[in-house]
């Protein structure tokens, strides 16, 4: 352009933007949520014989965010939240990661975290490795699930005059809602309740179930867990697309996706479209947490360093 001196091309807003093997990028996404870990990826399939760059599933991540922002949701009025328990670089560091659903559609709609201590059953060798731990890294704020369940609700009854909320019996979630501006009516279900298609929490119950599913460091007892809980979010945003925009709302007996039922995409997508061109963050805005994981300026209390996203032109 004259005013700056910059010469642009059509590559300049493509995903694609230099890389050798463009095509990689394009499979990705399937791979992350198909329940691989992450040395798997590059032998499975189509991937076989290329190693992957390790800067692919952050550079793929960074779309779904300003995506999904930039989506236009209608006003809800019915929503179920939850959160699911997962852990960065050992079990002596898990979070939460809260999520929010719509309940009609399936559709999911945000997603937050929170760095919470380790509890349950230890042994008197457990509990004094983390007291050794906490006194090297510090201690997670005990009121972080409250603050986070918060802003995520925050974002869900955005436009919203009423709205009702499904969840379980967390003791955090009231005084997260007690101070939203939305008038709402909250519906507890226990969690001890048989989890099938007549439970009021199924559709967030499906969620979490999908998650764990698709992606190799929510599972039980694995060995694939986060390195970083920043790349973790990253993996979820990935999968809130596909789950959105790509994949219908349920495997049989249903042609439309969650994004068709609520009335924000006309049809359903293809990894192609949702990957056709770049999302400037800075055009599309965000906000709260997510500009956050954008930036990578979420911080593992067990690194040393923790890189961030400040490439200049890679925005």
């Amino acid at each position: 352009m004259r005013a700056c001196g910059v010469t642009f091309s059509s590559q300049t807003s493509s995903t694609t933007y230099g890389l050798k093997r463009p095509d990689i990028l394009l499979q990705l996404p399937t791979k992350v949520t198909s329940g691989l870990q992450q040395s798997d990826r590059p032998r499975s399939g189509c991937l076989a014989g290329h190693h992957r760059p390790p800067d692919l599933p952050t550079r793929q991540a960074r779309d779904p965010l300003p995506l999904q922002n930039d989506a236009g949701l209608p006003a809800l009025e019915d929503v179920a939240v939850d959160g699911f328990v997962s852990f960065e670089h050992s079990q002596y560091h898990p979070f939460h990661f809260h999520v929010a659903v719509h309940r009609p559609s399936s559709f999911f709609i945000h997603f937050t975290d929170s760095e919470v201590r380790r509890s349950g059953t230890m042994t008197d060798k457990q509990k004094r490795q983390r007291a050794v731990l906490e006194r090297i890294r510090g201690r997670p704020d005990p009121q972080a699930v409250r603050k986070d369940m918060q802003e995520l609700l925050e974002y869900v009854t955005r436009g919203a005059s009423a709205m009702t909320i499904h969840s379980d019996d967390h003791k955090a979630y009231p005084r997260a809602i007690r101070n939203l501006r939305c008038q709402i009516r909250h519906l507890v279900t226990s969690s001890k309740d048989i989890r099938n298609r007549i439970n009021k929490l199924f559709e967030i119950n499906l969620l979490d179930l999908l998650i764990r599913h698709c992606e190799a460091e929510h599972k039980r007892e694995t060995i694939a867990y986060a390195k970083r809980r920043n790349c973790a979010a990253y993996k979820l945003a990935i999968f809130l697309v596909l789950r959105n925009y790509v994949k219908t709302r349920r495997v049989r007996k249903s042609r439309q996706t969650p994004a068709q039922l609520l009335g924000v995409c006309p049809r359903r997508l293809t990894v192609d479209e949702v990957l056709a061109r770049r999302l400037f963050v800075d055009q599309v805005g965000l906000e709260g947490r997510w500009r956050q994981y954008y930036w990578q300026e979420v911080v593992t209390r067990a690194l040393k360093i923790n890189r961030r996203h400040e490439l200049r032109f890679a925005v």
